[in-house]
């Protein structure tokens, strides 16, 4: 410990120097006032990084002193140490903003623990998270060799995005340089998981996860009774560690009875994942039985305009032809406009709200400078979504449900992923624009970057032609073409996309909630 300049503020100061003796053993410097006024004068004139303050000083008291203390350098930390343990006292003390409150007598082992926790805690967190990093590493790692099954997997990202999230408040960012590479070790192992059981879940000859086409089925469906109302709240391109950080926000309204994810189909869009989920049904089965709901690739048109007939179309199927309001959210204030409709919503048994904030994020950070500068990397995009969330008329939203004892399911369709890494691809004119998929005939691809699938029947892809096959991007990858490489892969790299194969992109959040 060294160059820690303290200010202790007691008119009983005299007594106080053994406490002092012993912090001074211990490397901090102490400087002592005997009252409100004299410590003020001190901190006009000397540069202090601690004030240990007494409530209950003659003249001007310990709360007087503290506002003035605030008024003059609003981040100092003060540490409140009062004989009073009346509750107004504390919490007068506490809105003032202290950074601990003490209760005389106090011994120096606690003045010291308050110390640290408000000086020294970055270090001693940063260090505590490195060691148990390195020791999660370890454990990951060996299961990252095992055969692992779907609930396994995702249990180690569980675990990447938890040591992520640590590590990011972390000094040491050599770790954060081991974890990446951690992490890219097991996105590469994953891709490998999905390739070999992909078409097998599909087609039910092996025990599948919950995938987008039933996961409505198997988790919203049960939730949706007629004596209570019921809202899913589909947050388009929400990732898990996304959702991760915004949860605690979510927490100041509802109890989280399920945390879980489930698997989003391929290709990780909207349009296909979104649809399915929506639907209860994969692309091929909604182009065969709904024709006029599904729009392929090469034709004109949005390709998720028909959601709330989708929705209706499942609830019958299912036997809830049940009444439902279905709202998608563009703009901040149709937001608003959800809002006050909540109170009847409420009427209904069930609810429907998409976000697309998060998903149109991730188009503005691609061709917007200023938004690739303010989500500059994860940690960035992360802090970016947060703040959205803290500020959107979604958490007004959950506010109004909760307060009104509404039951809440938030998901998502499918993920994003930063891509680095391209991977040169050739095709003709018809060829999809999207970076992280391609489909299409005659197409020519470096076959360790993708997952191909040459029969699209096989992964209840719809089948244009006879020729036609579909590519999915494995990892970091995104595809780009040969002419103007280099321009497109500076454009494109360090951007979020989907519509691969990642755990980002695929292993997404689906929580169940009830008001508290």
């Amino acid at each position: 410990m060294t160059n820690i300049r303290i200010l202790w503020a007691d008119d009983e100061i005299e007594l106080l120097k053994p406490h002092i003796i012993f912090l001074k053993d211990k490397g901090y410097e102490v400087i002592s006032a005997s009252s409100g006024s004299e410590a003020l004068d001190l901190i006009k004139e000397h540069r202090f990084d601690i004030v240990l303050l007494d409530e209950n000083m003659p003249g001007l008291s310990g709360l007087e002193t503290l506002t003035e203390i605030k008024s003059l350098q609003p981040s100092l930390p003060v540490i409140m140490i009062t004989k009073s343990e009346e509750e107004s006292i504390m919490e007068e003390a506490i809105g003032s903003k202290i950074s601990d409150y003490l209760i005389k007598p106090v011994n120096p082992n606690q003045i010291l623990l308050s110390l640290k926790k408000n000086l020294d805690s970055s270090r001693i967190v940063s260090e505590k998270t490195t060691m148990g990093y390195q020791q999660a590493f370890r454990n990951i790692g060996m299961s990252l060799h095992n055969n692992m099954s779907y609930e396994e997997w995702e249990d180690v990202y569980r675990k990447l995005i938890y040591w992520e999230l640590e590590l990011e408040r972390s000094e040491d960012s050599g770790m954060n340089e081991i974890l990446d590479t951690q992490k890219e070790e097991a996105n590469n192992l994953f891709c490998r998981f999905v390739e070999e059981n992909y078409i097998d879940w599909l087609n039910e000859n092996a025990e599948a996860p919950i995938m987008s086409h039933n996961v409505f089925k198997e988790k919203v469906f049960p939730h949706i009774t007629a004596d209570s109302t019921t809202f899913l709240i589909v947050i388009d391109n929400l990732r898990l560690d996304q959702w991760q950080l915004i949860k605690p926000q979510v927490e100041e309204f509802f109890w989280i009875d399920k945390d879980e994810t489930f698997m989003s189909i391929l290709p990780t869009t909207t349009q296909y994942a979104r649809n399915s989920m929506f639907a209860g049904l994969l692309p091929s089965d909604i182009e065969k039985v709904y024709p006029n709901l599904w729009l392929n690739d090469e034709d004109d048109g949005g390709k998720n305009m028909h959601e709330n007939e989708l929705i209706a179309t499942q609830l019958k199927r299912l036997g809830k032809d049940t009444r439902f309001a279905y709202n998608k959210v563009l703009n901040p204030n149709y937001g608003r406009k959800v809002v006050s409709d909540i109170p009847n919503q409420m009427n209904n048994a069930f609810n429907v709200i998409v976000y697309n904030f998060i998903d149109m994020l991730s188009h503005a950070r691609t061709d917007t400078d200023i938004i690739k500068e303010l989500a500059e990397d994860e940690s960035a995009y992360r802090s970016l979504t947060l703040s959205w969330f803290e500020h959107s008329p979604l958490k007004e939203a959950l506010k109004e449900i909760a307060q009104r004892g509404g039951k809440v399911i938030i998901t998502t369709d499918h993920g994003s992923i930063k891509v680095t890494e391209p991977s040169k691809v050739v095709g003709d004119k018809t060829v999809n624009t999207n970076l992280r998929y391609k489909q299409g005939k005659n197409l020519s691809f470096e076959a360790n970057d993708v997952f191909a699938i040459d029969k699209p029947k096989d992964a209840f892809l719809p089948q244009v032609n006879v020729s036609q096959s579909f590519i999915f991007a494995k990892g970091d990858r995104f595809f780009a073409y040969p002419n103007n490489f280099n321009h497109y892969v500076n454009y494109y790299k360090n951007t979020f996309q989907h519509g691969g194969i990642s755990m980002e992109e695929m292993l997404v959040p689906i929580a169940t909630l009830s008001p508290k």
